[in-house]
């Protein structure tokens, strides 16, 4: 069977299976008085880690929220699920930020900043230049396409200076392992992946080079009818996910041991995963709500989807960041 792998779906590449059901409740029949929430993440380090810190912590129970916890393959079709009223709040990678951008959702946490992108090429090509009318492959839509556009940019190239194949994460690794593409936009850990194969990789751009000015944040959405009509539940899931946060931040490498019980992997890929970000404390986050460093990361990528074609005319971060309730 064919595992097709979503942006942040790497887990299977890996030849490790996804072992967490499709929902979790961890309710009980003693906590009568917690206000029942459905809780979208995704399975890999990001997409989960402040979820099951939360589920380890007991810090639903302790802010009074009861989770009803979904898994997805990615931010779009919890955006989707958001929208249709099945979803009350959820997770999404930088790729997917147009959408709340566009008015489909309000983001009330920020989660972590991600450096895991590169733009790699097969042995023998040393920088952008080289890749000139060459085949590179990249995801549509995602953080590996947003920093092939700055790398391109960066040295003086179109994005119709190369030959671009549009194709899902792993026909990237797939198609670099066997030497059909020339080079790619894709991400740690699915470059490690592709390592394994092909030893002799460069890698000519990271999303390193482009921070801070450009930044790869991910993000918690909220459904809107919740952020309008339900602050209460809103500033519970705010301080969950706060203290799941500073856990976290306090002690990476037990935050990844305790995703993968949750998930039921390996801790080897989340562990390669969670070295490639940058995580800020929630008091970090909350300071830097209010001196608009968030705002500008967010600006900075609504820039790039105007560019990319997603979006004509963003929403200003302040109508879709709830900035005002994490900082408060």
């Amino acid at each position: 069977m064919k595992i097709k792998l979503t942006r942040r779906g790497f887990l299977a590449a890996t030849g490790s299976a996804l072992a967490a059901p499709a929902v979790l409740s961890l309710g009980s029949p003693a906590r009568a008085q917690a206000k029942p929430v459905r809780v979208g993440y995704i399975a890999d380090y990001f997409g989960t880690s402040l979820t099951a810190v939360a589920s380890d912590q007991g810090l639903w129970a302790k802010h009074g929220l009861e989770p009803e916890l979904k898994v997805f393959t990615n931010g779009p079709i919890q955006v989707q699920a958001l929208g249709a009223g099945s979803l009350d709040f959820g997770y999404v990678g930088p790729g997917a930020l147009w959408l709340p951008a566009s008015g489909k959702a309000k983001i009330v946490a920020m989660n972590a900043l991600g450096l895991s992108d590169r733009v790699i090429a097969q042995a023998g090509f040393n920088s952008m230049a080289d890749l000139k009318g060459k085949k590179v492959g990249v995801p549509e839509g995602t953080s590996g396409d947003m920093l092939l556009r700055l790398a391109l940019a960066k040295a003086g190239m179109q994005l119709s200076d190369v030959e671009v194949v549009k194709m899902d994460p792993s026909t990237v690794v797939s198609a670099f392992a066997s030497k059909q593409i020339d080079g790619a936009g894709i991400w740690y850990p699915l470059v490690g992946v592709i390592k394994k194969t092909v030893p002799d990789l460069v890698e000519v751009a990271q999303s390193a080079d482009f921070f801070p000015a450009n930044s790869f944040p991910s993000a918690f959405v909220a459904r809107n009818e919740v952020a309008a009509e339900d602050q209460d539940t809103v500033r519970k899931m705010i301080a969950v996910l706060k203290d799941a946060n500073d856990f976290r931040a306090a002690d990476v490498p037990r935050s990844v041991d305790i995703t993968a019980k949750f998930l039921g992997v390996p801790a080897d890929p989340l562990v390669t995963e969670s070295k490639n970000g940058k995580y800020l404390t929630s008091a970090e986050l909350a300071a830097a709500t209010k001196d608009g460093t968030v705002a500008g990361w967010l600006k900075g990528l609504n820039e790039q989807f105007v560019a990319f074609g997603k979006l004509k005319d963003p929403l200003d971060p302040k109508d879709y960041y709830l900035g005002d309730l994490y900082a408060g």
